[in-house]
């Protein structure tokens, strides 16, 4: 007798995968910011893979110390004559690298901690203090700490960004996973298996895909303005080119003021990159939203 409201109650939470894709993927196409957002984030792609191709690596001197944008070089030079086009190009590998790592170990140790945390309730208690307690620190001090003692590397920052960054990732992916472990398809999940990795990996974790997928983008952009912001301080990897690296050396060679192409050009890829994520991110979850697709 009620075989059939428990299925009719499940199946909107935990659809065909393939079909929640399908219908995912048209009302996507109906977005139109979420597509540029996606042509802009596909197209920081194309330039960080591409980057040996486009330009040169940025090294040494130029003949032409702080040009303004001209047609040799479209984003002007800074104060060593290297061009800032060039520099931008390849801090774009830099700044999606970052992104990308940071955000990949945020999401995993976070997800982890928070189905885990939902599923067996005597750790939920520890889990929510734990993320409460690393939420109400001072995210930046403790960042530009960790970084100077640990000293200035790619592998530090993203450990850095990450290990600050998976906390709010927990809260976000716990409160739904919280809702999901007490569903009626969990609990006869239960009683086929005693395997609580098994119960987690093939009912929880897809339950809550759509909040992790949203988590991905929006660490992502996150981790950017946090590479920048440890790389203007002087903490960013000083081998490599990086968004943060070129501000960083137009604010110590003086010419922060008075060159505005050394700052303008890299504040315009940064915003791009956040913005787009952030757009991104909206256009996903309106059309993972079933109500927006009968309209």
């Amino acid at each position: 007798m009620t075989t059939t409201p428990l299925v009719g109650d499940i199946e909107p939470i935990v659809p065909a995968a393939g079909g929640t894709a399908r219908a995912t993927w048209r009302s996507f196409r109906t977005e139109p910011l979420g597509l540029v957002a996606l042509g802009v984030l596909l197209v920081l792609v194309l330039v960080a893979v591409l980057a040996p191709v486009l330009t040169r690596y940025p090294s040494g001197y130029g003949d032409h110390v702080l040009a303004p944008p001209t047609g040799a070089h479209p984003f002007g030079t800074d104060a060593l004559g290297r061009d800032v086009l060039a520099e931008v190009v390849w801090g774009t590998q830099q700044s999606l690298l970052v992104a990308i790592a940071s955000s990949l170990i945020a999401i995993v140790f976070g997800t982890l901690v928070a189905v885990v945390g939902a599923y067996f309730r005597r750790l939920d208690g520890i889990v929510g203090l734990v993320v409460d307690l690393v939420l109400s620190l001072p995210v930046l001090p403790l960042m530009i700490l960790v970084a100077a003692l640990v000293g200035p590397s790619t592998a530090t920052i993203i450990l850095v960004v990450a290990a600050f960054s998976w906390p709010e990732v927990t809260r976000l992916v716990r409160s739904q996973a919280l809702t999901v472990v007490h569903l009626p398809y969990v609990d006869a999940a239960r009683l086929m298996t005693s395997n609580p990795a098994w119960i987690i990996a093939r009912h929880i974790v897809p339950a809550v895909k759509p909040v992790i997928v949203v988590s991905v983008v929006v660490t992502a952009s996150r981790a950017v303005l946090s590479a920048a912001g440890l790389a203007f301080l002087g903490l960013g990897d000083p081998s490599t080119w990086s968004w943060g690296r070129i501000l960083y050396e137009a604010q110590q060679s003086g010419a922060m003021s008075s060159a505005w192409w050394l700052t303008l050009f890299p504040s315009i890829a940064i915003l791009a990159l956040v913005l787009s994520a952030t757009l991104l991110s909206i256009a996903y979850n309106d059309a993972r939203n079933p109500r927006n697709r009968r309209r």
